[in-house]
């Protein structure tokens, strides 16, 4: 097996670049790459056809090319250098520069080796979940995690940042569900807001023949997908402000654990310092002063206590403004009355994403005796 990235005729980059990134996402990855430029989109169509292996491919602005996006094969990831709509039905990244090729060539690796099936949780095209399955073995239904997407609320980042843990957690015996959802600078916050609740929810609907065990379902975010976590933690179990309920017609999804990973958990001191640059303000719409319900009902540390037992996990290594938050969340709502974990192990802003790093390993021991006690 090995996984092709063929270039479109008209993208602009340097072959020799993209060639050096694939090859480097290969090595990692520990599989054998090879990129081949196109020259028209008949040969694109050719190439990402003729195999059953992975294959990434950039289609650049060459409409002949485009219209092949929601017609191929379910193996082709496309992805696009530069910012652009989504593409209903297909598995399409877009927007993060030449460096996302090397995100482009894990999802379709984690694609290729741990198949997830695709759900739509609504009609538009960023309302799905992607659930993953343990192997078929053992007695009883498995645990499950809801895993939400960081990337300061911002639609070049997707769901395929959580792909690597979806796959960890089958290994362990556990389901995922891994939702995809609006970002307000598409959309607005509130339609962010409403799809993550929306999304948790669908998990009532997603039993599977009895194989989801939906009291023990943890929901797991990682960065602004820690943020979205324990906002919807609060707005299920009431929280601190009971007169900030969830979107209406939503049923609840019992959670028995938040786990936030490198979570945005102060949205009014994190607007004051400018955390990533100024990507608070720009997913609300304004700032505390101006939109003071939006920080109200969306900032962690205004909603404790959240009335749901949580796992807070920092890499020690990240930035100084979360670890800083994440240490000042867990005073706060432990003196609120809320059951917190504290978990500061090293790493940086993506070790708590990798399933190969220590901090990864700490989390899964610290869910797993979390789970345990409720059994």
């Amino acid at each position: 097996m090995r996984i092709l990235v063929v270039v479109g005729p008209a993208v602009v980059a340097d072959p020799a670049l993209l060639e050096s990134l694939a090859t480097a996402a290969c090595a990692e990855l520990g599989v054998p790459g090879r990129l081949v430029t196109a020259a028209s989109a008949a040969e694109v169509r050719s190439l990402v056809t003729e195999t059953g292996s992975p294959v990434v491919a950039l289609p650049g602005p060459d409409p002949e090319v485009r219209a092949l996006i929601g017609d191929a094969p379910p193996h082709v990831v496309w992805y696009d250098l530069t910012v652009e709509p989504p593409v209903p039905g297909s598995a399409h990244l877009q927007g993060r520069g030449a460096w996302g090729l090397a995100w482009a060539v894990r999802h379709a690796l984690h694609r290729h080796r741990s198949p997830a099936t695709r759900i739509a949780y609504g009609p538009l095209a960023d309302q799905w979940g992607e659930l993953r399955l343990p192997p078929a073995a053992g007695a009883g239904p498995v645990p499950v995690v809801v895993l939400l997407h960081g990337g300061f609320w911002r639609s070049m980042w997707g769901a395929d940042l959580m792909d690597a843990l979806a796959v960890d957690l089958a290994g362990r015996g556990y389901a995922s569900w891994n939702v995809e959802y609006r970002r307000p600078d598409r959309h607005d916050w509130d339609a962010t807001t409403a799809d993550v609740a929306a999304g948790v929810a669908a998990l009532a609907g997603l039993a599977d023949g009895g194989r989801l065990d939906l009291d023990r379902v943890v929901l797991l975010g990682h960065s602004a997908g820690g943020q979205l976590a324990l906002r919807a933690c609060a707005d299920q179990a009431g929280g601190a402000h009971r007169d900030l309920p969830g979107p209406p017609g939503v049923a609840a999804t019992r959670v028995a654990l938040a786990v936030s990973l490198a979570g945005v958990l102060d949205l009014a001191e994190g607007e004051r310092r400018y955390l990533g640059d100024g990507a608070i303000p720009a997913a609300l719409g304004g700032t505390p002063a101006t939109v003071p319900q939006r920080y109200a009902a969306a900032d962690p540390m205004a909603r404790v206590p959240i009335g749901v037992p949580t796992l807070l996990v920092q890499g020690a290594d990240d930035s100084p403004d979360l670890v800083d938050a994440n240490r000042r969340y867990a005073v706060a709502a432990r003196a609120a009355g809320d059951d917190v974990d504290h978990l500061e192990l090293p790493g940086d802003h993506f070790a708590v994403i990798d399933p190969g790093s220590t901090v990864w390993r700490a989390t899964m021991a610290a869910v797993e005796r979390r789970l345990g006690r409720r059994t």
